[in-house]
C-alpha cells in the first residue's frame, strides 16, 4: 500500500525561499541599481542642469562673437574699442579727471 505524503519536505521551502530572494534581488536592482529608476531620475535632473549651463555658455559665446565682430577690421565700433582700451589698458582721455 502507498503511503500518501501529508507533510511537506524541506525542498519546496528551499525552492520557494530561493525564488523569493532572487525576485527581491531583481526588484531591488531595478529600483536602486546602476540602471534603476532612481538612477534614471538622477540622470534626468543632471541633464536638465547641464542643458541650463549649456544655454548660459551659448549666450556667452554669442556675446563674445558679437564683440569680436564689432572689433574686427571690417566693422569697427569705436565706442566698444574705447571701452575695451579703458578697462584693459587703464587708458583715459586727456580731458578727463580721475577720481579715486
Amino acid at each position: 500500500m502507498t503511503n500518501p505524503r501529508t507533510a511537506f519536505g524541506i525542498t519546496p521551502l528551499l525552492i520557494f525561499s530561493l525564488l523569493f530572494l532572487m525576485g527581491a534581488y531583481f526588484v531591488f536592482a531595478a529600483v536602486q541599481g546602476d540602471y534603476g529608476i532612481f538612477r534614471r531620475v538622477q540622470v534626468e535632473a543632471e541633464i536638465e542642469t547641464l542643458r541650463t549651463e549649456l544655454d548660459t555658455l551659448e549666450a556667452e559665446v554669442a556675446d563674445m562673437r558679437n564683440k569680436t565682430r564689432r572689433l574686427s577690421d571690417t566693422y569697427l565700433d569705436l565706442d566698444l574699442l574705447d571701452m575695451q582700451a579703458r578697462s584693459t589698458l587703464g587708458l583715459m582721455r586727456s580731458d578727463e579727471i580721475l577720481l579715486r
